[in-house]
C-alpha cells in the first residue's frame, strides 16, 4: 500500500493526494509537520534529508518533492490521458509542471499569499503587495493563455500536470486580492472545484495560516 508523511493542510501535501485521489490508488496518509511535528526525527531524516513533507512510501522506496510524486504516480499507475507514452506530448505537458515551481509558485505563495498570511492588515508592505499583485497578474495571463486550448492541460479530463498546476488556484481565487479579469483560468478552476479529488483534498481552509 502506498504511504504518505503530510498533513492536510499543505500546498504540496495537497497535489500528492489529489493525484492519488484521481488515480484512485488504495493509501494510507500520516499526519506530519506543522502542528504534527515529527520531521525532526532520525527515522524521518532517512525518508526524507530535507525533512519536508510530503514523502510517499511505495513498496520499501521513499519519494519527497511533490512534482516528482506526482510524475512518479502517473508512470506507474496513471493511463494514457493521465500521463501519456509520448516523450514529446508528456514534455509539453512537463513544462507546465516546471513552470508552477519555477514561475508561478514564487509569483503567488512568496510574494503575495506569505506576505499576505504573515502580517496583519495594517503591517503589511502595501506597496510591495501591489507590485507582487501585478507580477501575478502577468504570470496568471499566461495560463490563462494556455487553457484557452482546452479544458484541461491535456485535453478533457486532468492530467499530472494539472495535479502540479491547478492546486494553488483555490488559494488564489479566494485570498482577498484583485484579480484580473481571465475567463480561460476561472472557467478551469470551477471545472476543478466540481471534481471530488480536487474538493476533498485541495479545497482546505488556510485561515490557521493568518496572522493573529
Amino acid at each position: 500500500m502506498i504511504t504518505i508523511w503530510g498533513r492536510t493542510t499543505s500546498s504540496n501535501v495537497q497535489t500528492v493526494m489529489w493525484a492519488i485521489a484521481e488515480l484512485g490508488l488504495e493509501h494510507e496518509r500520516i499526519d506530519a509537520g506543522g502542528p504534527f511535528g515529527g520531521l525532526d526525527t532520525p527515522e524521518f531524516a532517512a525518508m526524507n534529508p530535507n525533512r519536508l513533507v510530503p514523502v510517499l512510501r511505495d513498496g520499501g522506496e521513499y519519494l519527497w518533492e511533490s512534482a516528482s510524486i506526482v510524475r512518479y504516480l502517473g508512470a506507474r499507475y496513471g493511463s494514457e490521458r493521465f500521463w501519456p507514452k509520448d516523450p514529446l506530448a508528456r514534455a509539453k505537458l512537463d513544462q507546465w509542471s516546471d513552470w508552477t515551481k519555477t514561475t508561478l509558485v514564487p509569483a503567488f505563495l512568496t510574494n503575495v499569499f506569505l506576505p499576505m498570511m504573515r502580517n496583519k492588515p495594517g503591517e503589511r508592505d502595501e506597496a510591495a503587495l501591489a507590485k507582487g499583485v501585478d507580477g501575478l497578474a502577468k504570470v496568471m495571463r499566461v495560463f490563462d493563455g494556455r487553457l484557452a486550448e482546452g479544458d484541461y492541460l491535456g485535453g478533457g479530463k486532468p492530467c499530472f500536470a494539472d495535479c502540479v498546476a491547478g492546486t494553488l488556484l483555490y488559494r488564489y481565487f479566494t485570498l482577498e486580492i484583485e484579480r484580473a479579469d481571465l475567463p480561460n483560468l476561472k472557467a478551469y478552476y470551477d471545472r476543478l472545484t466540481e471534481r471530488p479529488a480536487y474538493a476533498r483534498h485541495v479545497m482546505i481552509s488556510y485561515d490557521y495560516m493568518r496572522a493573529k
